[in-house]
């Protein structure tokens, strides 16, 4: 039985990163037959029409390419994914919003804000960076144990950036001593992935796997998300 993987976004035509999510999972799927295939959802559309739209899919990943239509949307389908133990992989803007939906839903801080929708709130969970890693490739140190070293398999990776927006270093205290695992930092002791125990597949990159992935080796973190997808 095929699956579908809902992306969760607006498709841009000339987004690299985007384009690459797209040769990446079907790379995956015509590489090593797993029977899944996806399909871009817009976020106005998850806002309006809720769980009702999710139920169907087999794997949620929050694409990059924000702003998005709907704020609202996009931190309704990663909570669904929280929530209902839904396979979900948020990168760029994904792990953004995952970190936004985070804060407002299990930290309790319901006025939490990324600052790109709106610079003024009084609680920017979310803001620009002090210096753009867009174009950048930097090293990422994994922690044992979690579910980010079980798939690349050893203690550091180098990654590639599309992003301004990340982490807001006053809250950064917040989300240490909370259920999220800080599983990928790099040299500076920047979180650059989160993930959730106790979950099929619930992680978000800062970063952009996607750009890294080819047919012959795709990138391991995409590769387990399919897997937990076709498990679904």
């Amino acid at each position: 039985m095929r699956k579908t993987i809902a992306v969760v976004g607006e498709f841009r035509g000339n987004s690299k990163p985007q384009a690459a999510l797209n040769a990446a999972l079907e790379d995956i799927r015509d590489g090593f037959g797993y029977p899944v295939d996806y399909e871009w959802v817009d976020t106005d559309e998850v806002e309006r029409r809720g769980a009702a739209l999710l139920k169907g899919y087999a794997g949620i990943w929050s694409a990059p390419g924000s702003p998005f239509r709907s704020l609202e949307g996009t931190l309704a389908a990663i909570s669904y994914a929280r929530r209902n133990k839904v396979p979900h992989l948020g990168t760029c803007a994904g792990f953004q919003h995952t970190i936004l939906e985070y804060a407002r839903n299990v930290l309790d801080i319901p006025e939490a804000q990324h600052e790109e929708y709106n610079p003024d709130a009084d609680v920017l969970f979310i803001t620009r960076l002090a210096c753009s890693l867009a174009g950048q490739e930097l090293e990422i140190l994994l922690e044992e144990g979690t579910l980010a070293y079980s798939c690349y398999g050893e203690k550091q990776a180098t990654e590639s950036y599309y992003c301004n927006f990340g982490i807001n270093p006053g809250f950064r205290e917040k989300l240490t001593h909370s259920g999220l695992r800080l599983s990928g930092k790099d040299r500076d002791g920047e979180v650059r992935i989160v993930e959730l125990a106790g979950h099929p597949f619930f992680a978000a990159t800062l970063f952009v796997p996607q750009t890294r992935s080819t047919k012959e080796k795709p990138h391991p973190l995409i590769l387990r998300f399919v897997q937990a997808c076709a498990e679904q």
